[in-house]
């Protein structure tokens, strides 16, 4: 296990235990991807709101899920998965909402960091854009393998598919994204 993914399984255990700056250190080592991830499957407006509910999920039922940090981004992702399906579903059978007043939010503070949040947009919100350009299961795999760390297995759990199936996605999203990229 490499450095990083002791530090987070160490941590994992540790919010288990109820330790706030191991969750805090967890969010921050997994969020960025699992929101690259929801984006994929939602539209950008509504992905933050199903990550946001993904994390309520893991939070509520951490204390249940054992292993290690490979595995916690794989339970972290299906989690989301079913989130953004879930929303899919959901908004498929209601009407869409109208515009809204939002000049009452304006005097609300934000609990985010907004200088963090925004370095960590600068380097992966191109990205995710090109790669939601990609067919859909070439962008599940790119985000699961590529971007998340997941090993084929166990994003082909996610997907639904197989191993090789994943691999095969992956590598012909990643040439996509190399021509995409050369493009712009």
């Amino acid at each position: 296990m490499q450095g990083a993914d002791c530090e987070l399984t160490e941590a994992v255990h540790a919010a288990q235990g109820g330790d706030e700056a191991a969750f805090r250190a967890v969010f921050r080592a997994v969020h960025p991807r699992l929101l690259g991830y929801v984006r994929t499957i939602v539209a950008d407006p509504d992905a933050e709101d199903v990550t946001a509910e993904a994390w309520l999920h893991i939070s509520r039922d951490l204390d249940r899920f054992h292993g290690d940090a490979d595995r916690f981004r794989g339970w972290a992702a299906r989690i989301a998965r079913n989130r953004a399906l879930d929303h899919l579903r959901a908004r498929g059978r209601r009407p869409r909402e109208c515009g809204t007043d939002e000049t009452a939010l304006v005097d609300l503070p934000s609990s985010a960091d907004t200088a963090e949040e925004a370095i960590a947009a600068l380097g992966t919100s191109r990205t995710i854009e090109l790669v939601a350009e990609l067919p859909q299961e070439q962008a599940g795999a790119v985000m699961l393998r590529t971007l998340f760390g997941l090993d084929a297995k166990r994003a082909a759990l996610l997907l639904g598919s197989r191993p090789g199936a994943v691999r095969t996605a992956n590598h012909r999203g990643l040439r996509r994204l190399a021509e995409l990229v050369e493009r712009a």
